[in-house]
Formats: C-alpha cells, sequence, structure tokens
C-alpha cells in the first residue's frame, strides 16, 4: 500500500491510496461548522463543531464483507495555516497518512523531519524563515 498527496489547500486535502491492483480517493473538507473525510466519494467521518474539532482519524482498507481482516489506516490532519508569514500560498501545516508499518504519506508539521532540530544557525534560518543563501 503506498499514498500520494494529489491536492493540499487550506480547506481540503486529495490523496490517492493504492492497494495492490485497487486504487482510492480519501478527502478531507473543512466546511463552515464541520469537517468530512470521504473515501471514493462516500463520508465515512464528520466533525462537528466552530472549535476543536476531530484531527485523527481511523480507517479500514480491504474488510471483506463479515467486516474482518484489512489494513487499518490512521489519517492525521494539522489544519493550522501553515503560512505564517502573509503571503498568498495559505496550506494546511501538515498531513500524515500512516500504517503498523509506518508513515504513507507525510508533510508539513506532521513528518518526522520537521521534529529534528537544526544543528545550527543556517538551518534553522532555512527552516523557521525559510530563507536560504548560497553556499
Amino acid at each position: 500500500m503506498h499514498a500520494d498527496i494529489v491536492r493540499l489547500g487550506l480547506y481540503q486535502v486529495d490523496l490517492k491510496i493504492v492497494d495492490g491492483d485497487r486504487m482510492h480517493v480519501l478527502q478531507w473538507r473543512r466546511r463552515f461548522t464541520h469537517d468530512e473525510i470521504l473515501l471514493d466519494g462516500k463520508t465515512q467521518a464528520t466533525s462537528y463543531g466552530l472549535f476543536g474539532r476531530e484531527k485523527v482519524y481511523g480507517l479500514i482498507f480491504g474488510r471483506d464483507e463479515d467486516g474482518k481482516g484489512g489494513e487499518r489506516v490512521m489519517f492525521i490532519i494539522d489544519p493550522a495555516n501553515a503560512d505564517r508569514w502573509g503571503g498568498m500560498d495559505h496550506r494546511l501545516a501538515g498531513v500524515r497518512l500512516e500504517t503498523a508499518n509506518g508513515p504513507l504519506v507525510a508533510y508539513g508539521s506532521l513528518d518526522p523531519k520537521e521534529l529534528q532540530k537544526p544543528s545550527n544557525f543556517s538551518d534553522w534560518m532555512k527552516k523557521s524563515m525559510g530563507m536560504d543563501w548560497g553556499n
């Protein structure tokens, strides 16, 4: 099983998930009063409220008709705005899709690389402010 980010915006995320010979589309949508998780266009979970909505969702792929088997997947979202400096590129701070074997896809604040501390001042500037200068 593997996954790719197809679309990433401030109020929407689309992930392509390939499991063997089957392809699925996992979508997260933020509405004014609720967040919605859709799998192949069908609602799987909904989180209501103006504040404090759910950020962790669990899904099972490949379950048989008796409800047994399948691979469990955890979908985590950090809905904060990643653009902290007022630019025009508005995106979510982080997205992560993970199985028991590890992450299928990780982006932004939920990427394990983001948790590593910078080794020097130059790396800190690149990470925190997006500043980069020549060698």
